[in-house]
């Protein structure tokens, strides 16, 4: 099955998962408050956006390493915690005490994980087109399966992870293992992630039709290519297309 839409020809559908499926900010903002506000006692709510950022996103370094096979999961993890706890003059102590940490922060996140409102509607709009869809994401496969599952979207079974090809996101292997899965061709498959450079860009370079879900309206000028800002507008399309009529949004 097929739909035309201003993407062209869309035969497949490639997700990222992370941000983009499952907001997975809010689940660990939310886990990282409840883990540390008895070692940040009094802290603003300024102080826990700072303190939610730190660990989010001025830590991806030691992600990268993980990435890189230099760190275990849960030791990037915790590096990330003790980076964002020493930026307000707080150290975790080694052995129980950070394993402890680790352990609860991951308890916790794991229960506050959920999917975006768009993503059933969009979910449904495909299966009722009959376009395959799927995930590719860089973490391990099997830690996004239970991810997915516990989000409530055990029906997207195409799923592929680090590990699966042995390389993270831009490596062209990762999409097209995805691509492979779905019995689509890449020119065909759309990628949509909210990394402009990881999922538009990446995917892109890998022949698929990348899309940058831009939640947040991030004006990037250099920026030229395919995006939207909630899967919403994959939806517009997408249906509009299905039943055969010109579509009510025109996305790229």
């Amino acid at each position: 099955m097929a739909i035309a839409s201003s993407f062209g020809t869309i035969r497949g559908v490639l997700f990222d998962i992370d941000d983009t499926l499952v907001d997975l900010e809010y689940a660990m903002t939310t886990a990282l408050r409840d883990v540390s506000e008895h070692l940040l006692p009094g802290l603003d709510q300024a102080g826990w956006v700072k303190f939610g950022r730190i660990f989010t996103h001025e830590t991806t370094h030691f992600y990268d390493r993980y990435l890189a096979g230099e760190l275990t999961f849960n030791e990037q993890r915790l590096l990330r915690g003790r980076a964002a706890l020493g930026h307000f003059g707080v150290e975790l102590g080694e052995g129980d005490e950070s394993q402890a940490w680790v352990s609860e922060y991951h308890q916790r996140q794991t229960a506050y994980v959920r999917a975006f409102d768009d993503v059933a509607e969009v979910l449904d709009a495909l299966d009722a087109a009959g376009i395959p869809y799927g995930a590719v994401s860089n973490n391990v496969h099997d830690y996004q399966r239970a991810k997915l599952d516990g989000a409530g979207l055990s029906r997207i079974k195409v799923l592929v992870g680090t590990d699966t090809v042995g390389v993270p996101k831009p490596d062209p292997a990762i999409y097209l293992e995805g691509v492979r899965l779905l019995g689509t061709a890449a020119g065909e498959t759309l990628y949509v992630g909210d990394n402009r450079l990881l999922d538009a860009d990446g995917a892109t370079a890998a022949g698929l039709k990348g899309v940058w879900l831009n939640r947040t309206g991030e004006v990037v000028e250099e920026f030229t290519g395919r995006q939207v800002d909630s899967l919403t507008r994959l939806l517009a399309t997408a249906t509009s297309a299905v039943e055969g009529t010109h579509p009510a949004v025109r996305i790229v």
